[in-house]
């Protein structure tokens, strides 16, 4: 009789419990052996067994890419760009290397080699597209034809605007989605500024959103990209005390007069300049000042980043990669692959009241641990290649990782392609906003 009844309420608990364990959702590993733990890099290895995302690149004129960065060059403008006449990034080219991203993205789409670890493949057959990549530069267009914003209606920088618009507009696959599938980068705050609204559907690559409208552009269907760091990457850093070896408590070197809230830099540099352990200098960026600012960081245990014109800068990027803790005083900024790195592991943030208040970071710097800062340096040893922009790309650099986000997009951006084919009345989640 006893039995019976253990039976009846135990068979179904066991047939359950048995049925978890298959599917994944007990673990139970974790109650008798509780050291064991899933890491973050196990984690992206199962990511990583995942197909590769196939992206088809748009064919277009080398005018609108390749072609500014060598007037000279004598190739034909409907020359196809492959992989053995890629020009390389000019070394010489100074700050307007920090928004190259969408020259390493249309690259790493070029390279061929490396298929099996890669995030991304070329497809040749737009069919079999994921997604699609339009290979416009135009931050590089802005830097190089608008960037005195003179004569806008002339000028070539919104007529290669002009002339993405109409070639996309006449494509099925554009048409077929709404541009909701196609991938734009978009990282200089004024890339693309006369037409960037026909464009709001689409998957933009941007560094921040500080010149977006949230009609244009939000965190939900876009992705924040790292601005290429300037400063040389601090490669044989292995020095046994490096919170010793640097001597500089809180550095800064670059432009304090900036527009919004980049106003919180002006104040800044008043209350940080009677520190004598604090490095805090205006500068405007060239060759001379960045190798400058590349041994200033390497020798400081913090770095400073206030928000310039936008939330973000190349600033924070550089202090990665040259392993200085960062400082972030900027209310409103978005940072990279943030739903895969925590960046409180290796950075300190301030509001801007808080680093307004004279003292107030100061001391809260000179209080901070050696044994935390040193966790924190290891910290960003470990993730810097995260945020390498190379050529040809590697497993988890920075293109790597920025593709691996844009495969994170498409299932909302499928969803949304789905029901605008269905509905027959305007999107009444729209109408909420």
């Amino acid at each position: 009789m006893y039995w019976k009844v253990i039976f009846s309420i135990g068979f179904p608990f066991l047939l359950v419990f048995s049925y978890s364990i298959f599917i994944g959702t007990v673990d139970f590993r974790s109650y008798f052996f509780p050291g064991i733990q899933q890491s973050p890099a196990s984690a992206r290895s199962v990511c990583a067994t995942r197909p590769p995302l196939k992206v088809y690149m748009y064919d277009l004129p080398r005018r609108f890419h390749v072609g500014m960065m060598d007037h000279k060059s004598r190739i034909n403008d409907d020359a196809p760009v492959t992989a053995e006449n890629l020009p390389r990034w000019p070394k010489n080219a100074g700050i307007k290397k920090q928004h190259s991203v969408e020259y390493w993205l249309m690259a790493s789409l070029l390279y061929e080699g490396g298929r099996e670890e890669r995030e991304v493949v070329r497809v040749l057959d737009p069919e079999r597209a994921d997604a699609f990549f339009v290979p416009f530069f135009s931050s590089l267009s802005f830097n190089t034809h608008g960037h005195n914003m003179t004569d806008p209606e002339t000028e070539k920088d919104r007529q290669l605007q002009v002339d993405v618009i109409e070639f996309l507009y006449k494509s099925k696959y554009w048409q077929r989605s709404g541009g909701r599938d196609h991938v734009i980068p978009m990282t200089h705050p004024n890339a693309f500024r006369f037409l960037r609204q026909q464009l709001n559907a689409s998957i933009l690559i941007v560094a921040d959103f500080g010149r977006y409208p949230k009609s244009m552009s939000t965190l939900r269907k876009d992705v924040v990209a790292p601005y290429v760091h300037v400063v040389d990457s601090f490669t044989d850093d292995e020095i046994s005390d490096p919170f010793e070896s640097r001597t500089t408590l809180l550095f800064f070197r670059g432009n304090t007069v900036r527009k919004d809230k980049g106003q919180v830099r002006a104040k800044l540099a008043e209350i940080l300049a009677s520190y004598d352990d604090v490095h805090f200098e205006r500068s405007t960026p060239t060759t001379l000042t960045i190798k400058v600012s590349t041994r200033g960081m390497r020798s400081s245990k913090f770095c400073l980043h206030p928000a310039g014109d936008t939330p973000s800068s190349c600033r924070l990027f550089d202090a990665i990669v040259s392993h200085c803790v960062p400082v972030i005083v900027s209310d409103q900024i978005e940072l990279p692959y943030e739903d895969e790195i925590d960046y409180s592991q290796f950075s300190i943030f301030f509001s801007v009241n808080e680093a307004i208040q004279p003292g107030y970071m100061i001391n809260q710097l000179r209080q901070f641990p050696k044994e935390r800062w040193v966790k924190m340096w290891r910290q960003l040893r470990n993730i810097s290649h995260h945020f390498e922009f190379q050529y040809p790309p590697k497993k988890e650099d920075a293109v790597d990782m920025l593709w691996r986000q844009v495969k994170h997009k498409l299932p909302s951006v499928q969803l949304s392609v789905h029901r605008s084919r269905r509905l027959k009345v305007p999107d009444w989640w729209q109408r909420r906003r």
